[in-house]
């Protein structure tokens, strides 16, 4: 169903949500979808750059040797 709605299609809605919200709340929610999304990547550079420390401090450990068992 929403594939076929094309550019026509999303101007129109476009009008419709401007006219319902008015200019000033539409600007203000694009702000905020803005601010999400880049808290969005923040938190996933951070998570990714936690996990590589996580994989380097691995890799930095080395097993001691086993003793004969008896």
């Amino acid at each position: 169903m929403l594939n076929n709605i094309g550019l026509p299609g999303l101007l129109l809605i476009g009008v419709v949500v401007l006219v319902l919200f008015g200019k000033g709340k539409v600007s203000s929610l694009m702000g905020e979808v803005g601010k999400g999304i880049n808290a969005f990547k923040k938190g996933v550079k951070e998570e990714t750059a936690e996990i590589e420390r996580t994989d380097a401090a691995l890799r930095d450990v080395t097993p001691t040797p086993e003793k004969d068992k008896v």
